[in-house]
């Protein structure tokens, strides 16, 4: 190191003397610094900063960490780019699309009371959404520079507004604004939702939260197809407009580190800083901004701040600029709300508070001070905002905007506590809002609430869909258009029918290995995307690691400890793997990315997201939704399923709910399959049907980790599919001559419990034939739309659904029970479709943390629970007397006084 000569102590100087001289140091530092910057640029200005800094910080300097800038804007107006649009234009458009927003809600709520829908969230966007229509937001005829887009909510009504300008919606469809079952025609969903316009949105983001996180594993995942080659590298961009209100959702930020880290440059967050919730403030006693900028610039983003006007420049350019930017930083939220409420006598009085600043605006009258409005609003700062975040590279963008919720719409509304919730403006109001937006209505064409629409041939009309055209059309829009892959048939899942001998296989492993063979699959193996929560171990999906590699985008920079091993970590640009570490929530939000992408980009992926079951729809259900909203495709394992089968995990990982939980979404097939070769057939016709059929359907299938030898198909291979796919089909007839029959029902890990209950029973004189029931949903859903058939056609010879026909009781006699390592309210769903009573055991209850047959002792699921409720059965039946099954329960050991699990 240099050794810098000695330094002569600072000479003592009296107060006034010290602080006139610190000033002239002050300013010496500055103009020098000034030089490096208009002779090296900015990078060299950093770099000399970043210098200084280290070298101070190396002499014990205390360095104070500042996560947040000045609370001013980012971009000065000095380095504003030139707006390439018509400005004059674009507020006329604003103003038409802002006015039939407006009139489409009331309009709505005019016609039924009560109907919803919001007006404010909008009125603080329009510029932001604007100028992204406009100039930025790149459409489906962009090909790989297409842009993915997550719109905010609850500002549907001006996406809404907006497409009725461009000639994509007519009046009619306005006026069916949440009126999806008329009868006139279309309805327009109260947000976005692919589900119900599936050509208009893509991307379902009412449910707060879950859009920002989307967005981030969206981004990703468009690097991962470019870097495996599915998908020609472009220059797309995500973009996803959130509330500052909904940043407080764990997941609106759980994400924006990994975001960073994969160095998505690809991804745009807008943030709509109206700071503003439902119900009052956001951070009301500080500045959520600040907050904002604080959090993103310490997980590693790019942040761009868009915070005052262009009016509130000419106070910025001034000698008294730090008097301004001092009060800025004294100001917080709540006080901000009051000069948007009451406007420029307020603000005079109370922000311009000292002599010396209302120096500054001596001269200015009411009509100069309302111009001071907040950033959002002013299109030029958001063109440069966006701009300058399209050309960002190395990492991810926010954009926090000031805006004003219900900008515009009065004083009803506008910055108001209430504004979220106004869906009515009375006549005055309105009468205001359309000299406001200077819209050329009459005061009777505005008492019966008109839309307005400036003419096909209008200059407005014409300037936004010239803009759409050049940008690549209409936003949003959703098409599906893909090549129909080559899928593997029957012959590729032989070895599964087979059986495994003398080897022992749990139904997780056999789906690793059916994975893994469509991994290599010439065809369709390259659109097979395994996602994992950090459990690949656990699951048996090590071995697939080094052969198709975790992806990561910086590749392998390090050689790993196990690299002498054949199952050794790699990392690779072109990965296929994605191992998202400890976050459920992450990798379902990969496995709709990957599940969605046959839509998006026209490529077929096929997403197998493997994770513990209990932490599974217990945890990402919303999420779950959000992927049956959007049409998702792929295949969800719950895998080491079941309460009993995951040894000495206790209450928390054993899985009895998560069949319950899946049954509630509507398009989510749902299967326990207890053998490999149900397993086989459900991948086969799941892919089938989703990737070549083309359906809109995904699936919950839950796979064990017991091992145990499985079982050849039974020989009918046709009758035994179709079992399967419906739900339920007879695995084992019974030979035996006995005095009494039972049908056993058998799912998943209980399979075994059964097949040993059915040898028990022969000692009680029952011969017991034993179905496997692959899917509960499939039957109790078939069963219920026969049921509905026959109440809708009463003169008709009634129709059978398919479980009573199987379980007829000529066909199938004796008593039902059926028997699962699931909460007893799945199977009891069919009671009431069959033409006799289904005895239910189940696994209703808290988990504990003991052995495999401790556990099933305890949920009494076990086979001598299965014979004693058999036996029961039969004597509620008349069949059998008691004693028969008291002596059952003294043979088998059974308490008949211990409290039951549910309660334990």
């Amino acid at each position: 190191m240099t050794h810098l000569p000695a330094i002569p102590p600072r000479v003592q100087l009296p107060g006034a003397q010290r602080e006139e001289l610190n000033k002239i140091e002050t300013r010496e530092w500055i103009d020098s610094l000034a030089y490096v910057l208009a002779d090296g640029g900015r990078k060299r200005s950093a770099e000399l900063l970043e210098a200084l800094d280290a070298w101070a910080y190396d002499r014990g300097v205390p360095i104070e960490y500042k996560q947040s800038t000045p609370y001013i804007n980012t971009i000065s107006s000095g380095r504003q780019p030139e707006y390439p649009g018509d400005m004059e234009l674009e507020r006329k458009i604003r103003n038409i699309i802002r006015w039939n927003a407006v009139v489409m809600v009331i309009r709505a709520n005019k016609a039924s009371d009560g109907i919803g829908g919001h007006l404010a969230s909008y009125a603080s966007s329009a510029e932001l959404l604007e100028v992204g229509f406009n100039h930025f937001f790149r459409g489906l005829d962009a090909g790989k520079d297409r842009d993915l887009i997550f719109f905010q909510g609850h500002i549907s009504p001006g996406i809404y507004s907006r497409s009725f300008l461009e000639g994509r919606f007519d009046e009619g469809r306005l006026n069916r604004f949440r009126r999806e079952l008329s009868s006139e025609g279309e309805g327009l969903s109260s947000y976005p939702h692919p589900w119900l316009m599936p050509d208009y949105w893509e991307f379902p983001t009412v449910s707060m939260g879950l859009g920002p996180l989307q967005a981030i594993y969206q981004a990703r995942f468009m690097k991962y197809l470019e870097n495996r080659g599915l998908k020609e590298k472009g220059n797309g961009k995500v973009w996803a407009f959130m509330g500052d209100g909904e940043m407080d959702e764990p997941q609106s930020v759980g994400g924006i580190r990994f975001a960073a880290y994969e160095n998505l440059d690809n991804l745009i967050f807008v943030l709509n800083a109206n700071l503003q919730r439902l119900d009052g403030p956001v951070r009301a006693n500080s500045k959520v901004i600040q907050e904002f900028e604080a959090l993103f610039r310490g997980a590693g983003w790019n942040v761009i701040k868009v915070v005052w006007g262009s009016k509130w420049d000419e106070l910025l350019t001034q000698e008294g600029a730090p008097l301004i930017i001092q009060r800025f930083e004294r100001m917080v939220d709540g006080e901000s709300q009051r000069y948007a409420a009451f406007g420029a006598k307020e603000l005079r009085e109370q922000f311009f508070n000292t002599p010396e600043l209302q120096q500054l605006i001596a001269e200015w009258q009411d009509d100069d001070l309302a111009q001071l409005n907040r950033g959002g609003h002013d299109v030029q700062k958001v063109y440069a905002a966006y701009k300058a975040a399209t050309e960002h590279q190395g990492s991810p963008t926010v954009i926090i905007t000031r805006t004003v919720k219900g900008y515009g719409l009065g004083e009803s509304a506008e910055a108001r506590n209430v504004a979220h919730q106004v869906k009515k403006l009375d006549f005055d109001a309105m009468k205001a809002l359309r000299t406001l937006l200077e819209i050329p209505l009459t005061d009777e064409q505005v008492e019966h609430l008109e839309f307005y629409h400036p003419g096909e041939d209008s200059p407005e009309v014409k300037y936004v869909q010239q803009q759409r055209e050049k940008l690549g059309g209409f936003v949003p829009a959703r098409r599906v258009e893909y090549p129909h892959p080559t899928v593997p048939d029957g012959k590729f899942y032989e070895e599964f029918s087979a059986g495994s001998g003398d080897r022992q296989v749990s139904t997780t492993m056999a789906a690793v290995t059916i994975m893994s063979k469509l991994l290599r699959d010439k065809q369709i193996g390259k659109y097979i995307v395994p996602i994992v929560p950090d459990e690949a171990r656990t699951f048996g999906m090590d071995a697939l690691v080094p052969r198709v590699g975790i992806y990561s985008p910086r590749g392998q920079t390090y050689t790993p400890v196990d690299s002498g091993s054949l199952m050794y970590y790699k990392e690779a640009v072109d990965g296929q793997m994605l191992e998202e570490g400890i976050t459920e929530d992450g990798a379902m939000a990969s496995w709709i990315a990957a599940g969605t992408a046959y839509a998006h980009f026209g490529i077929p992926t096929i997403p197998f997201f493997m994770l513990y079951s209990m932490f599974g729809m217990q945890r990402v259900g919303d999420l779950v939704w959000a992927a049956a909203d959007q049409r998702a495709r792929g295949f969800i394992l719950g895998a080491t399923a079941g309460r009993t089968t995951l040894a000495g995990e206790g209450l928390q990982h054993q899985d009895g709910n998560s069949h319950l939980q899946a049954y509630v979404v509507p398009n989510l097939k749902t299967y326990d399959p207890a053998f490999a070769y149900e397993l086989a057939i459900i991948f086969e016709q799941g892919i089938q049907r989703m990737y070549v059929d083309g359906i809109d359907e995904f699936y919950y299938v839950t796979v064990d980790n017991e091992n145990e030898r499985q079982p050849a198909m039974p020989e009918d291979h046709d009758r035994v599919r179709e079992g399967v796919m419906k739900g339920m089909y007879l695995f084992q007839p019974s030979s035996e001559k006995a005095e009494y029959r039972a049908q056993l029902l058998a799912s998943g890990p209980a399979m075994g419990a059964a097949q040993e209950a059915v040898e028990m029973l022969k000692k009680y004189g029952v011969a017991a034939d034993l179905w496997s029931v692959t899917s509960y949903k499939e039957l109790h859903q078939e069963a219920l739309l026969t049921q509905r058939w026959n109440m809708l056609h009463p003169t008709e010879e009634p129709k059978t659904s398919y479980v009573q026909s199987l379980l007829d009781e000529e066909a199938a006699p004796g008593v039902l029970v059926s028997v699962s390592d699931y909460v007893k309210l799945g199977a009891d769903g069919l009671n009431g479709h069959l033409s006799r009573k289904l005895w239910t055991l189940g696994t209703d209850g808290f988990g504990r943390s003991e052995a495999r047959v401790e556990l099933r002792d305890f949920f009494e699921v076990d086979a001598k629970h299965v014979v004693l409720a058999t036996l029961y059965a039969l004597k509620a039946e008349g069949k059998l007397q008691g004693e028969v099954v008291a002596q059952a329960i003294k043979d088998f050991g059974i308490d008949p006084e211990r409290e039951a699990p549910v309660f334990r």
